[in-house]
Formats: C-alpha cells, sequence, structure tokens
C-alpha cells in the first residue's frame, strides 16, 4: 500500500460525512454536470481530488507555474478530503450565496447574549416570525424537524450550524 492510497482511506471516512442533502439543490442535469467537472479534474480517477490532480489540470490547461500554497489553499476550503459530495457542498455553497458556519453562528449567538449555546425553540420561532425575514410557521416547524432540540425545548445551535453548513452526519 503506498502513502497516497493509505493517506485516502483514512479520510475516507471523513469525507463520507459531507452533506449529501446538497444534492437536493440542485437539478439533476445541474448535478451531471458537476460530475463532469469533477471526473474532469480527477486526473489520477481515485475518486478523490488533491494537489496532484490540481497541478495535472492546471499543466493541462498550460499553466506550470502554481505554487503550492495556492493549491494547498485551495484544498483547505474543504472541511476533509475532496469526494464528489464534497466537491458539490464547495461549489453549492458559493453558488447558492450560503453563509459559512462562522457567520451563522455569530447571528444565533445575537440571540444567545448568555453563551449558553442554546436558545429555546419558543424565543426562536418568536423572533424568527416577527423580525427582517420573516418565516411563517410552517418554515419554522420544517426548520425544527432537523434540529437538535433537547427535552427542555432548547435548540443546540451551533449542531445546528454544523449541520446546515456540513450536512447531517450519518451514524455508523
Amino acid at each position: 500500500m503506498d502513502r497516497k492510497t493509505k493517506k485516502k482511506e483514512g479520510g475516507a471516512k471523513r469525507a463520507q460525512r459531507a452533506s449529501s442533502n446538497v444534492f437536493s439543490n440542485f437539478e439533476q442535469t445541474q448535478i451531471q454536470e458537476f460530475k463532469e467537472a469533477f471526473t474532469l479534474i480527477d486526473q489520477n480517477r481515485d475518486g478523490f481530488i488533491d494537489k496532484e490532480d490540481l497541478k495535472d489540470i492546471y499543466a493541462s490547461l498550460g499553466k506550470t507555474n502554481v505554487k503550492d500554497e495556492e493549491l494547498e489553499s485551495m484544498l483547505k476550503e474543504a472541511t476533509g478530503p475532496i469526494n464528489f459530495t464534497m466537491f458539490l457542498n464547495l461549489f453549492g455553497a458559493k453558488l447558492l450565496g450560503m453563509d459559512g458556519e462562522e457567520t451563522i453562528l455569530n447571528a444565533f449567538r445575537m440571540f444567545d447574549p448568555d453563551g449558553k449555546g442554546h436558545i429555546h425553540k419558543d424565543y426562536l420561532k418568536r423572533m424568527m416570525m416577527t423580525q427582517a425575514d420573516k418565516f411563517t410557521a410552517e418554515e419554522i416547524d420544517q426548520m425544527f424537524k432537523s434540529s437538535p432540540i433537547d427535552a427542555a425545548g432548547n435548540l443546540d445551535y451551533k449542531s445546528f450550524c454544523y449541520t446546515i453548513t456540513h450536512g447531517e452526519e450519518k451514524e455508523e
């Protein structure tokens, strides 16, 4: 087993946790276009985009003087190894204008001045239905369906933000 294979196996489980619900953000034709782009970039056809793949794709476009730091910076935008689902997450967030995890966390922190890490769902519902871009009761109920709410009715907004930006983790 070579070094590259060993590295990929360790990261595969992390990549598996990437959001599968990102597929619902795109039309089937868009997903197919992303798949074609992913396949083009994945030069060694191992199912992951890594630094060597990026170097190869740049070289095929005539750019051979790309610095390792630039490539590493690109790869660091992902929260794990870049398989197709992670690739969709990266582009989906950019195309759909999704805020980053820290931005979303900061928005929730405004409703949690004591820094408890949770907000009561009734308070959050009231605020979201009466302030700025008002949500409907149905939209709030839909949001709460996949939210980590404890027995006391508190939303763990840190976990919720993770789910929004990374997708739900699959139990193994």
